[in-house]
């Protein structure tokens, strides 16, 4: 759960400093990939942790994110 929340205050904060009006900075990406990296070696760490459920758990959370992001990205007002 840590993860989940972790992940999602990173991603809002990244989306709100480094995207503007349909244009994505490429520090918003740099920021994802660390992001991306970050969750891989804290699974692959703590594999006994994370169960069958707790990673179908992880991936509607990882879906629902790139749905928030798409949103906020495409949604704001110019």
């Amino acid at each position: 759960m840590l993860l989940i929340l972790a992940n999602y205050i990173v991603l809002a904060v990244a989306i709100s400093l480094f995207t503007s009006c349909n244009n994505i900075n490429w520090f918003f990406w740099v920021v994802a990939g660390f992001l991306a990296l970050y969750n891989f070696f804290n699974i692959r760490r703590n594999r006994e942790e994370y169960t069958r459920v707790i990673i179908i758990g992880y991936v509607i959370a990882l879906v629902l994110m790139l749905g928030v992001a798409w949103y906020w990205i495409t949604s704001q007002n110019c």
